[in-house]
């Protein structure tokens, strides 16, 4: 062998480790889930089956190329901590977070596997990525509620709730902890509208019970209720006591109105899991999440709950109807 060959030859196997992981096909890859939900919500897991539906489709299946370990966390911050630790162990070619806390979680374990996360409502804010164009780091993912919609929800609560004059945000402190980017929107609108705006962190159903009952005592009250992994995963307990106590409240996913909410306003998360599922492609391929751009909402989708409506007493605006993607009869 000649010697600028074998120079050659040794300068490519130098090389190679830094591309190996990226180049071998036949290779199974081990993808990492870790959801802040309970396993026995069926939303959330019809979005992890989204996910590898759209895996497949990519060409990456369960049991041929792919190992998928998922681990739910039922909106708790200590669970997380432990599911993350384990998911690193696990020595993960690529994790998947579904908030806000699982994604902080995860990055506390590690700063060198790629992370892609779904529900992070602001990455920048909470120190994610150093911006949405050009991540850095090993996280990029999806941002699909925009602080905006803080004001967005009361318009709508007060268009379709016109006596509202008291409107309180509901959140869950430990979950929500980027609750500070609905805020000022949030109070714009309430201001403009001639709202009180009431901030209502709640640490578990007693407490939410608590608040709703109180908007009931007094009239004119309504709800805006923030997307964190625990008003997920109460979305149904949250939705009946509205009802029981008749007070209107808007909501950011149309899985709330599914189960009985008045009105939401927002992404389906399916479509971001889906579109999860393309990043993951593009990194086990060998492309890097600091590349990858945060990826803001395509489409929000209005949905109404006109058997709620009744219940409550009011009468859906024709023109809201007309605007809604769905209405719920």
């Amino acid at each position: 062998m000649k010697r600028r060959d074998f120079i050659k030859l040794l300068g490519g196997a130098a090389a190679w480790p830094l591309a190996a992981r990226a180049q071998q096909p036949d290779r199974v890859r081990r993808i990492g889930v870790l959801m802040a939900f309970a396993e026995s919500d069926r939303e959330a897991q019809s979005w992890v089956a989204a996910f590898r539906e759209e895996l497949s489709k990519l060409g990456w299946t369960g049991g041929r190329n792919i190992e998928i370990d998922t681990r739910w966390a039922t909106a708790d911050v200590e669970s997380m901590q432990r599911f993350a630790k384990e998911l690193v162990a696990l020595q993960s070619d690529l994790i998947l977070t579904s908030s806000t806390p699982a994604t902080a979680a995860m990055l506390q374990q590690t700063r060198a596997i790629p992370i892609i996360f779904v529900w992070v409502a602001d990455p920048v804010g909470s120190g994610f990525v150093a911006s949405l164009p050009r991540p850095g780091g090993n996280v990029t993912g999806f941002t699909p509620i925009e602080g905006s919609l803080g004001g967005k929800w009361v318009e709508l609560l007060k268009e379709i709730a016109p006596r509202v004059a008291r409107v309180i945000l509901v959140f869950n402190p430990a979950m929500a902890t980027f609750v500070e980017s609905y805020l000022n929107p949030f109070r714009a609108a309430a201001a403009s509208l001639g709202v009180d705006a009431i901030l209502a962190p709640v640490h578990d159903m007693s407490e939410l019970e608590s608040v709703i009952a109180a908007q009931a005592r007094e009239s004119n009250g309504g709800l805006v209720v923030i997307p964190d992994a625990f008003t997920i995963g109460h979305r149904a307990e949250i939705t009946v006591l509205a009802a029981r106590y008749l007070v209107p409240a808007v909501y950011w996913s149309r899985f709330f109105a599914d189960v009985g909410g008045l009105l939401s306003y927002g992404v389906n998360p399916l479509s971001e899991f889906r579109r999860a599922a393309s990043y993951a492609d593009r990194i086990l391929k060998g492309d890097k999440p600091a590349d990858l751009p945060v990826q803001a909402p395509t489409k929000f989708e209005l949905v109404i709950n006109l058997k709620t409506a009744g219940t409550l007493g009011l009468t859906v605006p024709p023109s809201l109807i007309a605007t809604a993607d769905e209405v719920i009869e």
